[in-house]
């Protein structure tokens, strides 16, 4: 999944950004509000991660800035531990959720991970499509009651289709998803893996839809 991390304390925005990086998200940073309202206004990420004292515009305005544009993905709201007032005001401006520093990043994780999981209508831990079942605690895809051995990419695109089931995605979407924008993308990265994980499912699993991208088809769903 894409994270927009926003953030100011170097310090904490690098332990953050790599603990979501070890959960097999794709992490994009901002360390004030103004970069913050450009990325979240003009990107698509799964989520947000939003400190709300931030330097140039701060985490509040850039929260209204984004509701009133139409942005709806989950935020998530860093807040210090006294300031009772800033966790009212960012929920009434449309934060999803919100955690006070310090915090366990094991909690800032499992809260992510219930954000992603409702954004997409899910209230499990696991996500099923079909065979396949997406457990999002411990990272692992099974496929009829069996483990499939993925690489970290492998595993990055399939759980990025099982959380769109039956939604055409691109390859640019799907390129951003896998990569964080400093990586140097190879224009065929999305054609290799989408092979690879063809030979681990069941055929039509995955459908080429001709000039717009692929599809994860649930069983019994309509080509769209």
């Amino acid at each position: 999944m894409r994270i927009l991390l926003v953030e100011d304390d170097l310090q904490l925005a690098a332990q953050v950004g790599d603990a979501l990086e070890e959960a097999g998200h794709v992490v994009e940073k901002a360390d004030n509000g103004q970069d913050a309202l450009y990325l979240g206004t003009e990107e698509t990420f799964e989520a947000v991660v939003l400190d709300l004292g931030l330097p140039v515009l701060d985490g509040l305005t850039v929260l209204n800035q984004w509701r009133a544009a139409g942005r709806d993905m989950p935020v998530l709201i860093l807040t210090a531990r006294d300031n009772w007032h800033e966790k009212v005001a960012g929920i009434d401006a449309g934060a999803d959720d919100y955690l006070t520093k310090p915090f366990h990043m094991e909690e800032l994780l499992a809260r992510l991970r219930a954000l992603i999981r409702r954004a997409h209508g899910h209230a499990s831990a696991e996500i099923r499509c079909g065979p396949l079942v997406l457990d999002t605690r411990a990272r692992r895809i099974s496929l009829e009651g069996r483990s499939l051995s993925l690489t970290s990419h492998e595993y990055r695109l399939l759980a990025y289709l099982m959380h769109h089931p039956d939604e055409v995605l691109s390859r640019q979407e799907l390129t951003e998803h896998l990569y964080a924008q400093d990586f140097e993308r190879d224009s065929n990265t999305i054609e290799v893996f989408v092979a690879r994980l063809r030979k681990k499912l069941p055929a039509d699993m995955i459908e080429t839809v001709r000039g717009l991208g692929y599809c994860l088809r649930s069983p019994g769903a309509a080509a769209p």
